[in-house]
């Protein structure tokens, strides 16, 4: 009789079955044990099964889930090199001074906090003494990403061992006086120390994703062997909630990144509550990992578990485990032993027995302290394991206790993160608890003191002896004196000098031929790294394809279809070009990377990272503001920008605004050019300040922003005043007159100045022919080549006025005597030529593209918002006539004879 339940050919998939009555023995094999011993039991065998099968290399489809319990059996642990008992007592201190840090802050209302360190110290302890390598070896060192909240603990550690004091602990989050500590890892703030920003969460483990990939890419190109750097990344559980916290997961697995370990803090806490309240966070993110190609180490429970563990001989805990949600593992933490007999014991008969063999404090033990986190032998196991296991990235989930050792006030308790400080009674506690030899009378006044053993102390000297070994103090940022780059040879830029003639150029090409060029120099060419995210055919950029190759660890394992053209499809594992796909967040995490190598691994790369300019600032602005966090340095360009130069394409396409974001980055130098002469004098001045010779008193640590456009026009000559490269670099010059343009006009004839950015000059030129021509007006056309240059040079000015110098600012030096008022013009926003208005002496207007775009022709969309040829005139008559110097019925005239 056939089974009815069983599975029916027709609704197998199409593999081929060479043996039925084999396979039916197999299935009926199945439900004999279901049927004898349970579906638990059976689970149970598959589970094994599928195991042996992967470990033996057979071809089937991962389980995406183990059971609740430690990858890593105690049995199978590795010994702990070292000394275990003076390792507690060095992270007792850390422990000790993280908290009473941000106690002693807190009289200042400024915030810290004490919990998330307290879960994690063992996290972070036994990679400081086993294997972070630092700086002052061979190589690069590893690369640190600290989960932000976790600073204090890293002060504290660092205060242990001489590199901060006393004063700088009290100054943590205050930083005006100068001898203060940032609230969270901020290179900016703190370049000695911090390396990676990274409390912008998501953005960490984004980012070192691609900092290994980086440091791949280093390797392969021949640039530095850095293949004995490791990146580990240090996150919350509750980060992993944030889209770019898991973005680029499978890029690191199908490049096989085992130089990349991600530690996920699993304490089931976010800043509110649980991260999974109704659910299992952990086995979400082994889940999530393990089918995204990674490799997943669980280290969950303590050995206080292995009694418990040993007794389970049906399966029962195990299974257990596996359904309790994690809001109520976090109660159990808070509750009796007689509350957890009922509620988590007492769900099945088997568990009831053995809880009858477990003691009060047994089960206290257990629930409310034994984490995987938070024992050095389990932490140790996992780290050796994730070092060890290669082909595929790792990441280790380490469950722990959210504010572990602090007391009954503080463990597991959902406002926890919010908690700035303990009192005087709980440290009293506490230090009982970590057995460390502070006095009662050492709280002078009610102030917790700070605990250091001496710097003599054997604590002291063993923590030393073990970074010595290790290759010096982490984390650590180390900037190793290099010289300066040479300067590519002048032909490259000076090619651009004498204008396209007739021939038609959009300025993104100019951009690209100018690259092009660069990446030839013998000297800094192949420090050049082309970041984009699968665009470059729309830059054209598809010829440099077959020059520099697109890196590729596999290197080309196949034939390109386009193989027989020129600029056929080239990957290669030496390949300069970073092509990313379509993700702006992986592109700019590539681009900090590499313009941060000059600090990372004392290598200066030169990244540009080319992008639809609608799609950079607007979608990545939080990663370019670490970019300025992280020192960074390079070239950024927005291209096929502008408000109305993306014909057809529409208002999601349509950049009005990035500038606008871009002026609100300190380290940002954002430029508009209007010729290719213009972005040549740009990028030889970004290369002499970021990487050559910088001028006394120049910031280093910038980055630039250019926008090009994709408009073909005829490309002018440089003119040939002395003045013009200063002033394209500071941001304004004049690019001609009337009479030097050969236009006519009466001979007092009203004047006017029209300030022109990127591809708005050309609408100002028109006008100032049409100006002279149809209305006897005399107009001078400027090229403002940066408003937020200008802008910062003039605040600069002021803030030098309120300390009794004397300057004036480059922009009204530049207009000093420029007849009649200005009209300022662009094919941004008017936020973006305002930025200027107030240190303008002239009468100041402007035009801009306010608004959302649309889909139209370039004519079009420029007379729909008012900043074509015609509406510049119609603006500039308007501007005299408020003067008086035209007739006001002009305004009308204009307005009707050009449908406006």
């Amino acid at each position: 009789m056939t089974d009815p339940n069983a599975i029916q050919p027709s609704e197998l998939d199409q593999l081929p079955d060479r043996d039925p009555e084999e396979t039916a023995e197999w299935q009926a094999s199945l439900d004999a044990v279901a049927k004898a011993a349970g579906p638990h039991r059976a689970a149970y065998l598959m589970r094994r099964t599928l195991e042996r099968a992967e470990g033996n290399g057979v071809a089937l489809p991962k389980l995406l889930e183990t059971d609740y319990v430690n990858s890593i059996p105690t049995s199978a642990e590795p010994a702990v090199p070292g000394d275990e008992e003076m390792e507690q007592r060095i992270t007792a201190w850390n422990r000790w001074n993280a908290a009473a840090m941000v106690t002693r802050g807190s009289k200042y209302g400024v915030g810290g906090h004490i919990a998330t360190f307290a879960s994690a110290a063992w996290l972070y302890e036994t990679g400081f003494n086993h294997f972070f390598r630092g700086k002052e070896g061979d190589g690069s060192g590893d690369q640190l990403y600290i989960q932000g909240h976790a600073s204090p603990g890293i002060y504290a550690r660092a205060f242990l061992d001489g590199r901060l004091t006393g004063e700088q602990l009290d100054n943590f989050r205050r930083e005006a006086g100068g001898n203060g500590l940032p609230s969270y890892p901020h290179p900016r703030r703190l370049p000695w120390l911090w390396e990676f920003p990274t409390v912008s969460m998501g953005l960490g483990p984004l980012s070192a994703i691609y900092q290994a990939r980086f440091n791949r890419y280093l390797t392969h190109r021949g640039i530095k062997d850095v293949s004995a750097s490791h990146v580990w990344a240090f996150l919350g559980d509750g980060e992993m909630d944030e889209p770019e916290a898991t973005a680029a997961l499978a890029l690191a697995a199908r490049e096989e990144l085992d130089n990349l370990t991600f530690v996920i803090n699993c304490n089931l806490q976010r800043l509110d509550g649980p991260v999974r309240a109704n659910f299992k966070i952990v086995q979400e993110l082994e889940a999530q990992f393990r089918g995204a190609g990674w490799n997943v180490v669980k280290t969950l429970w303590g050995s206080a578990w292995d009694e418990l563990f040993a007794l389970d001989t049906t399966g029962a805990l195990v299974r257990r485990l596996r359904e309790v949600p994690d809001a109520q593992i976090q109660t159990y933490q808070t509750r009796g032993a007689a509350y957890i007999r009922e509620d988590f014991f007492g769900k099945d008969a088997a568990l009831a027995e053995m809880a009858k063999l477990l003691s009060d404090d047994k089960i206290l033990d257990c629930f409310h302290f034994s984490r995987g986190g938070h024992e050095p032998r389990k932490v140790y196991a996992a780290y050796k394991a994730a070092l060890e296991h290669k082909g595929a990235p790792t990441v280790i989930l380490a469950q722990t206790v959210k504010g572990h050792t602090l007391g009954e006030g503080f463990a597991s308790k959902n406002a926890n993160h919010q908690m700035k400080k303990l009192t005087v009674d709980e440290f009293k506690a506490m230090r009982d608890r970590l057995q460390l030899p502070i006095k009662d009378s050492d709280f002078v006044d009610g102030v917790v003191p700070y605990g250091h053993p001496g710097a003599d102390s054997p604590e002291v000297r063993y923590l030393q002896e073990r970074r010595a070994a290790l290759g010096g103090p982490a984390p650590a940022r180390r900037v190793h004196p290099v010289a300066p780059l040479p300067a590519p040879a002048d032909k490259a830029f000076a090619a651009f000098d004498k204008g396209s003639g007739s021939q038609n150029v959009a300025t993104t090409m100019a951009f690209v031929r100018l690259v092009k060029d660069l990446v030839r120099d013998k000297e800094t060419g192949r420090r050049w790294v082309p970041i984009v995210p699968d665009e470059a055919r729309t830059f054209g950029m598809e010829s440099l394809f077959p020059s520099l190759g697109i890196y590729s660890p596999k290197g080309q394992t196949y034939e390109p279809v386009d193989r027989d053209q020129l600029m056929y499809y080239k990957e290669a594992r030496n390949g300069q070009i970073l092509n990313e796909g379509i993700t702006e967040a992986g592109s700019m995490a590539d681009f900090i990377a590499a313009s941060s190598s000059y600090a990372t691994h004392g290598e200066p790369m030169i990244p540009f990272y080319i992008f639809y300019s609608m799609f950079g600032w607007q979608r990545t602005a939080d990663q370019m503001w670490q970019l300025g966090d992280q020192l960074g340095r390079g070239f950024l360009v927005g291209a096929t920008a502008g408000r109305t130069t993306l014909t057809g394409e529409g208002l999601q396409h349509a950049d009005g605004h990035s500038p606008v974001i871009a002026a609100t980055n300190p380290a940002a130098l954002t430029y508009d050019p209007a010729f290719a002469y213009e972005i040549a004098v740009i990028v030889k001045d970004g290369l002499r300040r970021m990487y050559g010779e910088a001028a006394p008193g120049e910031d280093q640590n910038v980055f630039y922003y250019l926008t090009v456009y994709n408009e073909p026009l005829p490309q002018p000559a440089k003119p040939s005043a002395p003045e013009i490269d200063e002033g394209i670099v500071k941001g304004l010059y004049r690019f001609n007159t009337a009479e030097s343009a050969g236009l006519s006009a009466p001979a007092n004839a009203p004047r006017i100045q029209l300030l022109g950015s990127g591809t708005a000059i050309h609408w100002a030129l028109d006008a100032q022919r049409l100006l002279a021509e149809e209305w006897g007006v005399a107009a001078d056309v400027w090229s403002a080549t940066s408003w937020s240059e200008l802008r910062r040079d003039a605040m600069e000015a002021d803030a030098a006025l309120l300390r009794g110098e004397e300057r004036v600012p480059f922009v009204r030096r530049a207009l000093q005597g420029a007849e009649g008022p200005v009209l300022a013009v662009s094919d941004y926003m008017r936020q973006v030529p305002d930025q200027i208005a107030q240190w303008v002496d002239q009468d100041y207007s402007s035009l801009g593209a306010d608004g959302f775009g649309l889909s139209d022709t370039r004519d079009a969309a420029r007379r729909h918002f008012g900043v074509d040829a015609q509406s510049i005139v119609v603006a500039a008559l308007a501007q005299l006539a408020r003067r008086g110097e035209v007739k006001a019925s002009a305004v009308k005239e204009a307005r009707e004879k050009y449908g406006l």
